[in-house]
């Protein structure tokens, strides 16, 4: 009985161990955007032509 104990916390430790590792992984992942194909369609650098 001892030996199953030993062995669930063993496995239950490697699991926690890959978890923590997956998720830091995927917060040191480097997102990054491709530049629009077309700037002028972008909308950043329109004007409101609804001045009056």
């Amino acid at each position: 009985m001892t030996a199953f104990i030993i062995i669930s916390i063993i496995i239950v430790l490697v699991i926690l161990a890959l978890s923590v590792f997956t998720i830091n992984k995927g917060y040191d992942y480097k997102h990054t955007i491709d530049p629009s194909p077309h700037p002028d369609e972008s909308g950043a650098d329109k004007t409101s032509d609804d001045k009056q």
